[in-house]
C-alpha cells in the first residue's frame, strides 16, 4: 500500500521525520493504544522498536486494553508479552493505574502516543497525567507525541469539576470540552502543579486550531471499542453522561453515543418535547434500537439518534442536558440515576463524578431552565480559557 497523504503531520511522524534523534541513546518506554499510528495506519510501537536509534524497551497501555480488547467500562487487563516487539506490556488500567517504579525501572524517558477526544471523561489524558507524576517522582523525561484535537481547538463548553470530585474522569480542573492537545495538556498540567518533569512535546505540523479531524487528511483509528467514528465523538461530551442513568448510551449498537434511549421511552414525544428546547446543530431522529450488550440487552428500546447538521453551532453538552431534562420530565416515574460504583468511585454518584458535582443532577431533577443552566458555567470557561491560553501550542 501507498503512503496516505495528509495535511497534518502528526508529533510521531515529525519524530520520525527528525530521524528521532531525542530517543538516541536513551532507553525508552511507550504508551500506546490502537490509534496509535502514523498516516499510512504502521503502528507506532512497531516503528520506534524497529528504528534504529531507538531501545525501546517496555510498553504500556491504557483502559480498554493496549489493542483495544476490553468492550466496556471498568473491565480491567493484566499485562503480557507483545507477540509482535517481544517486548513487556504492562497495563494501567488494572492493578496500578500509575507506574510503578519497577515498571519504569528498566527505561529513561517514557514516550506518549494517544489518541484523545477532546472530552474530559476519556480517561486516556488521565493516564497520561499519572504518567507525567510518576515521571516527576522518579526523575525521568517524558516525550508527548502530539495529535489533533478531533473536536477542533477552538469550541469549550460545560462545567469544571469542584473540589472533592476528582475522579478518574476528571482529576484536574477541565471543561466537559476542553479544546486543547494531549501536548499542550501536558503543558498545563507539568507547569499548574510545580511537577517539573523534563517534558518534550513533539509538536504536530500541519495543525490549526480550526481543524477539526477530517480538515487534517489522518485516517481516523477508533481509539477504543465504543469510539467507532469521529461522529461519535462530536457528540460524546455529552452523550458520555447517559452513563451516570439508567438510559442506554447506546452500547451494544453500532451507534454508542449517537443513540439513546430506553423501553419506557416514547421517540416521537422525546422529539417532540426536545424541539421547544429550540437547540441548533442537530437533528433528532425518532427510533427504536435492541442492544445486543450492555443496558437492557435484547429488550426493544425507543428512543433517538442525534444527527450533527452543523459542528459549528452544535454543543453536545447543551445538547444532552436537554434531553435528560426532557427524558426526567416525560417518564419521572421510570427514570433514574445510576448508583455506584462507577470508574474506582464507590461512594458518590456516578453523575455526580460526570458532571464534577451535583449541579447538574439538582439541575434535571429541579427542571432548572436550560439557559440559566449554561450561563453558570460561562464565567469559569472564560476563566479557563484565558489559562489555558498559556500553554496552547498552536495559533
Amino acid at each position: 500500500m501507498g503512503s496516505v497523504l495528509h495535511r497534518t503531520r502528526t508529533g510521531l511522524e515529525e519524530l520520525l521525520a527528525q530521524g528521532c534523534d531525542g530517543l538516541r541513546g536513551r532507553r525508552a518506554g511507550l504508551l500506546v493504544h490502537p490509534a496509535s499510528v502514523d498516516g499510512s495506519l504502521r503502528p507506532t510501537a512497531e516503528l520506534l522498536h524497529d528504528h534504529p536509534r531507538v531501545d525501546l524497551r517496555v510498553l504500556f497501555g491504557p483502559q480498554h486494553g493496549i489493542n483495544g480488547e476490553t468492550q466496556d467500562n471498568m473491565i480491567e487487563w493484566e499485562g503480557f508479552r507483545d507477540p509482535v516487539t517481544g517486548l513487556p506490556i504492562h497495563s494501567l488500567y488494572g492493578q496500578q493505574r500509575k507506574p510503578t517504579e519497577a515498571m519504569l525501572a528498566d527505561i529513561d524517558v517514557l514516550v506518549v502516543d494517544l489518541q484523545d477526544v477532546g472530552a474530559r471523561y476519556y480517561t486516556f489524558i488521565w493516564t497520561m497525567l499519572l504518567c507525567l507524576e510518576a515521571c516527576a517522582e522518579s526523575g525521568r523525561q517524558m516525550v508527548v507525541l502530539d495529535r489533533p484535537n478531533p473536536l477542533g481547538g477552538l469550541a469549550r463548553e460545560g462545567a469544571l469539576p469542584e473540589p472533592g470530585y476528582e475522579s478518574f474522569v476528571g482529576l484536574a480542573p477541565l471543561p466537559m470540552r476542553h479544546g486543547l492537545t494531549m501536548g499542550e495538556l501536558a503543558r498545563m498540567w507539568n507547569d499548574q502543579r510545580g511537577l517539573g518533569v523534563d517534558l518534550e512535546v513533539v509538536a504536530m505540523q500541519g495543525w490549526e486550531r480550526s481543524m477539526v479531524f477530517d480538515a487534517t487528511g489522518l485516517p481516523w483509528v477508533l481509539p477504543s471499542p465504543n469510539m467507532p467514528t469521529l461522529e461519535t465523538a462530536w457528540v460524546y461530551p455529552g452523550g458520555c453522561l447517559l452513563e451516570g442513568t439508567n438510559l442506554s448510551e447506546g452500547r451494544g449498537t453500532t451507534r454508542p453515543f449517537e443513540i439513546l434511549g430506553a423501553p419506557f421511552i416514547d421517540p416521537h414525544a422525546l422529539v417532540s418535547r426536545m424541539a421547544a428546547f429550540g437547540l441548533p446543530g442537530f437533528t433528532l431522529r425518532p427510533l427504536s434500537f435492541q442492544p445486543t450488550f450492555h443496558k437492557f440487552a435484547g429488550r426493544v428500546c425507543g428512543g433517538v439518534q442525534v444527527h450533527v447538521t452543523d459542528r459549528g453551532t452544535f454543543g453536545p453538552v447543551a445538547t444532552f442536558l436537554a434531553l435528560l431534562m426532557a427524558i426526567r420530565e416525560l417518564y419521572p416515574e421510570d427514570f433514574a440515576w445510576r448508583e455506584p460504583p462507577y470508574e474506582y468511585e464507590v461512594e458518590k454518584l456516578p453523575i455526580d463524578i460526570l458532571a464534577g458535582g451535583p449541579w447538574l443532577r439538582r439541575a434535571v431533577d429541579g427542571a432548572d431552565p436550560l439557559a440559566e443552566v449554561i450561563a453558570r458555567w460561562t464565567p469559569e470557561l472564560t476563566s479557563f480559557d484565558e489559562e489555558a491560553a498559556r500553554y496552547r501550542i498552536y495559533g
